[in-house]
């Protein structure tokens, strides 16, 4: 009996073979002309910022090359009030580079005035708080030191404050209501004022006028967002006779009000 012979097919394994070698070949020849032709050099970086010429050093570079993450970063690096910086290919020849700001949240007193983000990123500072409607962050000199600009700083008191003024201000029932200075002694030892007829002018600096109702909240660390929805809930309960409350007391377990004509 004759063995039955198997025909290997050769013929469409070559021409398989053949074209994966072109393909990879005309990919190496697109890579070269891409990143070696002048033409995808980099001849003009757009922003819907007004630019300086920090990033001139860009220019004559070819756009494929560039390593774009590693560009953002170096970018971002020596922007301390930036959170994010994207640069995008613009072919043929442009980059386009988006600056995505901090958002301040408080201006806390050191030996200047420095503004803080929501992650405890100091990224300006000023001799005066000047007209910046932000809280006032006070008692935090012998706690922070040496501040550099771009940097996160993580102390307990630093968290606890941006944690407070974060629950307050996403509280639905403090809307109407605002922090203008928050008081560290320690984390279970802060003050907040709150103004029950705010006066935009008179609070300029931070100094109430003599006719200024304020409100004073103290508060301690531990379970903020609980802490927040009961004074909030007490500050609407007495909201008819708020100018008549001393302070509102949360360091322990309970509340406590204290009027002002209590004895």
């Amino acid at each position: 009996m004759k063995r039955r012979r198997d025909n290997f097919p050769l013929k469409p394994l070559v021409i398989s073979a053949a074209i994966v070698i072109f393909l990879i070949a005309l990919a190496g020849y697109l890579r070269k002309v891409l990143t070696t032709s002048n033409y995808f050099n980099v001849s003009d970086i757009i922003s819907k910022e007004q630019l300086n010429g920090n990033l001139d050093y860009l220019k004559g570079k070819n756009i494929f090359t560039l390593d774009l993450r590693k560009e953002s970063l170096n970018i971002s690096a020596k922007c301390p009030d930036c959170l994010k910086v994207r640069v995008a290919r613009i072919l043929p020849d442009r980059l386009f580079v988006e600056f995505i700001r901090r958002e301040p949240v408080a201006l806390v007193k050191l030996y200047r005035y420095f503004v803080v983000d929501q992650y405890g990123v100091f990224f300006g500072s000023m001799p005066n708080p000047g007209n910046l409607d932000l809280p006032l962050v006070t008692g935090l000199e012998t706690k922070l030191f040496g501040v550099t600009l771009g940097r996160r700083y993580v102390t307990k008191e630093l968290a606890l404050v941006l944690n407070i003024i974060k629950e307050f201000n996403n509280s639905s029932s403090l809307k109407g209501y605002s922090i203008k200075r928050i008081d560290v002694g320690t984390a279970d030892d802060i003050s907040l004022f709150i103004p029950l007829n705010l006066n935009k002018e008179a609070y300029a600096q931070w100094q109430p006028s003599a006719k200024e109702n304020i409100l004073e909240v103290r508060i301690s660390q531990g379970n903020i967002l609980e802490k927040i929805a009961v004074i909030s809930g007490l500050i609407n309960q007495e909201k008819h006779n708020l100018a008549n409350i001393k302070y509102i007391d949360y360091r322990f377990k309970e509340p406590v009000i204290k009027f002002k004509d209590a004895k």
